[in-house]
């Protein structure tokens, strides 16, 4: 294989809400943190063992106009994108770096209605989904399996 890949897929919850930075010719910039989660069992304690890793999300333009009307923290949500280092200087002249996911594209698992318990029709939101909640309204209590 001549060529390479970065490619990265995370689902996880949003550690804080999307902040977006505007600039003077229209475009924006949007971040936020993307907790992901990993539990397993320590063999020699059996101890449940849990780990969050932290990783910065950055959403450009329309991207980011859409997490930050439609997501919240705490929401889940599914990220693909490229990992991207950037190094900077800091106030004493150090350099420094900080890894983001330039996120290419993105899924809602949750959303600021869901986690509100309503959702509003009017909400520019999936058709499907939509459809999917119409449908389950409609329906009898008594037919629901569980």
């Amino acid at each position: 294989m001549s060529g390479t890949l970065n490619k990265v897929m995370l689902i996880g919850h949003l550690g804080d809400d999307v902040k977006i930075h505007r600039f003077e010719d229209g475009g924006c910039v949007g971040r936020f943190p993307l907790a992901t989660n990993e539990t397993y069992l320590n063999r020699q304690t059996n101890e449940r063992v849990s780990n969050t890793e932290w990783h910065n999300i950055v959403l450009r333009n329309k991207a980011a106009e859409i997490c930050e009307k439609y997501l919240s923290k705490g929401d889940k949500v599914y990220i693909e994108g490229r990992i991207k280092t950037r190094k900077w200087q800091d106030d004493k002249g150090l350099d420094r770096y900080s890894t983001e996911i330039n996120c290419t594209e993105f899924t809602f698992l949750s959303n600021k209605q869901d986690s509100q318990g309503e959702m509003n029709s009017n909400t520019p939101s999936n058709n499907q989904e939509a459809d999917a909640s119409s449908s389950e309204d409609t329906s009898s209590s008594d037919d629901l399996p569980f």
